[in-house]
């Protein structure tokens, strides 16, 4: 069934659990991760960055693959199609007028004010749409190539007077994660989320989610964040497979073989990841 984000989200964090939202990237990407959570029997965020929709041919075009194999798989189970990280009021309208559920507005390296009056806009354009809004304050850390730009974690007084302002249904705060899968050693303000957790009444989301070991997605998770973002975990393990296929089978040129290779990889991330919540 698809849904919006915000009652999923509230009732996960009233009983301190975590949604995942895993991002896709083609078809085969989004079939996987419904096919796994549907086995799990949990809820689950698809998660569509601006650059894959352009990949995907579109707004619509993604809107329909999700609505079409949700329903030709009888998925059950409640998913949301999400905006990850909206670049602009544009971006979001045309995500919310071809159908999507749930559309992050990202202006977190504007100055808190633009960024609240700018969130404000697709708030009022959400309204009445049954679409749930996420937007994000303070400045997360980010992998290029090698090299690590450290962010600036968000400050607790001008996250509440963000979520007051902006009337948003969830928000990602910088608690010390990267985008990207980051080898070294982090330092997450589990502090920091506990005390935004107990603060706020929306629910928390942890961008950066992989390169995280177990250990720490359940900390982060017991601290009181409610969604974590995963893509280049699956990623790494999509390619990791399809290159060991490759080598083993050099011969093959069927592109569904290819692809395929890595279905599996994909599907023990998910696994892997929401069985956090046992």
């Amino acid at each position: 069934m698809l849904v919006n984000s915000k009652k999923m989200l509230l009732k996960a964090k009233k009983q301190n659990q975590v949604v995942f939202q895993f991002n896709i990237n083609n078809l085969e990407w989004t079939k996987c991760i419904l096919e796994e959570c549907e086995a799990l029997k949990v809820p689950v965020i698809l998660g569509v960055s601006e650059s894959a929709i352009k990949y995907m041919g579109g707004y619509n075009v993604v809107s329909a693959l999700v609505f079409s194999l949700v329903s030709d798989l009888e998925i059950k189970t409640d998913v949301c199609l999400h905006l990850d990280h909206g670049s602009s009021v544009e971006s979001c309208r045309l995500a919310i007028e071809a159908g999507f559920n749930s559309v992050m507005i990202d202006m977190s390296k504007k100055p808190l004010q633009e960024n609240i009056e700018i969130v404000k806009e697709v708030v009022e354009l959400a309204k009445n749409q049954d679409v749930s809004v996420e937007a994000e304050i303070g400045s997360m850390g980010k992998i290029t190539g090698s090299n690590l730009e450290i962010g600036t974690n968000t400050k607790k007084e001008d996250c509440m007077y963000f979520v007051s302002e902006t009337k948003i249904d969830s928000v990602a705060a910088a608690v010390g994660t990267v985008h990207g899968i980051y080898r070294g050693k982090l330092n997450i303000d589990y502090d920091l989320i506990k005390d935004l957790a107990s603060s706020l009444k929306v629910p928390l989301v942890l961008h950066g989610g992989s390169g995280l070991s177990l250990e720490v997605l359940k900390k982060c998770r017991d601290a009181g964040i409610t969604k974590i973002n995963i893509n280049s975990d699956i990623q790494e393990a999509w390619s990791k497979s399809v290159k060991e296929y490759l080598k083993e089978n050099k011969e093959v040129i069927d592109p569904r073989k290819v692809i395929g290779s890595g279905f599996q990889a994909i599907k023990d991330v998910v696994r892997e990841k929401i069985n956090i919540n046992k």
